[in-house]
């Protein structure tokens, strides 16, 4: 049983990374930072996952990428940390680790739970990326640019539609969620009987 699970794990965790790349070609072409949907597995990943798993997903997304595959927005290699949306993959991790934390911390999560951990977990993907694209594009790309320039550009250019996805990814959330853990109670009835 307890290998199965294991399993099961590995299986999510893989699943949830390939998602992850796939969203990356799923994009609105903008300036400096394209608008893509690689956020919308991360928030599923956090909140169905859990914090660990989750974190996994999206460190195994990241490890695939860095080994020289093109699972990134914009190809793939080591040479990607010096990227300027760089920043915005180690706040994936992050963002999907702390949503699983706040998911986990509740014994019945609802519908605000996921909305507000997902909107947490928003706060602390722009937390790092803006910060990282700032001293990305100011010291080794050496493209001065001012902090009003990189907030518009890497906050204000597609916060709105990040918001607006981590709260349809959070009633999707709940709704899997609960189909999940259903599935789970159904199976473990059945092997006890």
């Amino acid at each position: 049983m307890q290998q199965r699970s294991a399993i099961l794990s590995v299986i999510m965790i893989a699943m949830f990374a390939a998602l992850t790349a796939i969203g990356a070609f799923i994009k609105v072409p903008l300036p400096v930072v394209p608008f893509t949907l690689q956020i919308v597995f991360v928030f599923l990943a956090g909140c169905l996952l859990g914090s660990r798993n989750g974190l996994l997903s999206q460190i195994v997304y990241i490890g695939i990428g860095l080994v020289g595959m093109p699972v990134f927005t914009q190809g793939g290699g080591i040479t990607y940390v010096l990227q300027p949306t760089f920043g915005y993959l180690i706040g994936f991790a992050a963002a999907a680790f702390l949503i699983g934390l706040i998911i986990e911390r509740v014994e019945t999560p609802t519908k605000k739970h996921f909305i507000g951990a997902n909107i947490i977990g928003l706060l602390v993907i722009y937390g790092i990326a803006v910060p990282y694209l700032y001293v990305s594009l100011n010291v080794w790309l050496d493209m001065k640019t001012s902090w009003s320039h990189v907030f518009l550009v890497g906050f204000l250019g597609s916060i709105v539609a990040d918001f607006c996805l981590a709260i349809v990814t959070a009633l999707l959330a709940e709704r899997l969620y609960h189909v999940f853990r259903t599935a789970r109670s159904y199976k473990l009835l059945h092997e006890k009987g």
